[in-house]
């Protein structure tokens, strides 16, 4: 889809690459991110309001470090540098990059020297965030130098007359204090944007685009219940109506009651063409025995692909699959702006349509969760019901550590709903990106009155995040976690010691499995 205005980001491996994508769509302005080797004519037709180089973990001096094309500088288009990519623009033009005598991590004082639009109304002597070895000691001919740090003599460069700028330190990181503000100037003065992308305009846009793709089709989609699904069905019964099949799976893995809620939901209140199907039994049995966490993801994935065909051959014209696939699903199963590890394997990114010869309709794959939960909130869904915390493919299947039984299902499911209940309970629940309970493969000893037992335990996990990419764990008082573990021992039956996992993201991941 062409949209209006569009802000390019050519990604030299940064880890704060998403970061700066989200920033930007913050400002309501559409960002798409590319590896750095996106050919120039392919730039030509994004037509692009402006382009970000972003930063990088080598030196641009580096044997077989990453290279900028520098016929992107003469397309006439606004572009910003950011890190290594200040570093690139500075050697593309002339100046001289080296290792620094003090590398900068962390942060840092920023002294303003020369006016620029990029600083506009940015305080002086504000705090930024460096992260670089590398710095810039001879400054390009053309450029003036716009600020300095106390180990950065050249910590920006501005050449307004080419509208080419660059900054050493990252402004897309909230510990830059004026971060925001830099980045709005470059967006809004420097590029000339007008602020288009929300969530009114980007609904009535994919509306129009579903309804010419699926024409007098069908498309089918599986409706999990979580918000990502939820909201696309939504938005795809607003384009074609009752040529969207939505098809509900219970694989016997979902939250307590929450099957039943989800089809009562959807019946009653959006009217949709919704199937049930409760395979729990074809599921269960074969888990049975299982506790590898990658053969379980397989299992309950494969399981759901061949319920999932056996009701969409009972529809003769279907040719769409809906998913709704979000941006950071497609990075951690393959990256396909760069190069990354699968960390683990994603239920919704691949699988189907190959084996069903379907087309993939994606409508959410390049947009963060927030974003979908704005997109929903506009669709009039309910608030609490957008403001759910996310759930995995697999459900409970990776939230209880070795063999899945019944039992085992029924104590995780009645202990979350404890833990779940009370959050929402003290005003807490929408503090926190995702909270949720784990089933430990263990059993301790315990004493309850008189009698001792051995019995199981109940992990609690609650972490805050902005996009699910990183995660830092969430600091409960103590006389609530007391409250929830004594609730959880008194009330859950096989369950005696109650832990809280203090681990963020990265090292570790947010699920457990």
């Amino acid at each position: 889809m062409q949209r209006e205005e569009t802000i390019l980001i050519l990604d030299y491996g940064s880890q704060y690459t998403q970061l700066i994508a989200r920033r930007i769509r913050e400002s309501n302005i559409y960002s798409e991110i590319h590896p750095h080797t996106f050919p120039v004519q392919k730039i030509k037709e994004l037509k692009p309001k402006g382009i970000i180089l972003s930063g990088g973990p080598l030196s641009v001096y580096d044997e077989g470090a990453p290279g900028v094309n520098d016929e992107i500088f003469s397309l006439g288009v606004p572009t910003l540098g950011i890190c290594y990519g200040l570093q690139l623009i500075a050697r593309s033009f002339g100046g001289s990059v080296e290792p620094a005598r003090s590398r900068e991590y962390g942060k840092a004082k920023i002294q303003l020297l020369n006016p620029t639009k990029l600083f506009d109304d940015v305080r002086n002597n504000s705090t930024v965030w460096m992260s670089h070895g590398d710095y810039i000691n001879k400054a390009p001919d053309g450029f003036s130098i716009t600020s300095r740090t106390e180990n950065s003599p050249i910590c920006s460069l501005a050449d307004p007359l080419r509208n080419i700028y660059g900054v050493q330190f990252h402004p897309e990181v909230a510990h830059t204090e004026e971060g925001k503000k830099i980045v709005n100037n470059f967006l809004y003065k420097i590029c000339g944007c007008k602020g288009t992308w929300t969530a009114e305009n980007f609904i009535a846009e994919n509306i129009k685009e579903i309804r010419e793709k699926i024409g007098d089709r069908t498309a089918l989609l599986a409706l999990s219940g979580g918000v990502d699904s939820s909201v696309a069905a939504v938005l795809v019964d607003k384009a074609v109506g009752k040529r969207l099949v939505c098809i509900h799976v219970d694989n016997g893995l979902m939250r307590k009651n929450e099957s039943e809620k989800v089809v009562k939901m959807f019946r009653d209140n959006y009217h949709l063409n919704l199937i049930h199907v409760n395979a729990s039994d074809m599921f269960l049995s074969r888990l049975e025995g299982v506790t590898n966490p990658e053969k379980k993801r397989k299992i309950i994935g494969n399981t759901f692909i061949e319920v999932f065909e056996n009701e969409a051959k009972k529809f003769d014209d279907v040719e769409y699959l809906v998913q709704g696939t979000l941006y950071p699903d497609v990075i951690e199963s393959v990256s396909v702006k760069g190069q990354s590890a699968t960390i683990k394997t994603h239920h919704n990114v691949g699988g189907l349509p190959e084996r069903m010869n379907l087309k993939l309709l994606e409508p959410f794959r390049e947009l963060f969760k927030d974003e979908v939960r704005a997109i929903g909130t506009e669709l009039d869904l309910p608030l609490r019901f957008i403001e759910r915390h996310p759930f995995p493919g697999p459900g409970l299947g990776v939230r209880i550590l070795g063999e899945i039984t019944r039992d085992r299902i029924t104590v995780l499911q009645e202990a979350d709903e404890i833990f779940i209940g009370l959050l929402h309970e003290r005003g807490l629940y929408e503090k926190i990106w995702q909270a949720f309970s784990v089933l430990l493969p263990i059993q301790t000893v315990g004493v309850m009155g008189d009698t001792r037992t051995y019995e199981n335990v109940i992990a609690l996990r609650a972490v805050t995040s902005t996009d699910g990419m990183t995660a830092d764990w969430y600091r409960f008082e103590p006389d609530f976690l007391e409250i929830v573990s004594n609730r959880i021992i008194r009330d859950v039956k096989g369950v005696n010691r109650v832990v809280y996992d203090i681990s963020s993201k990265p090292p570790s991941t947010i699920e457990w499995e």
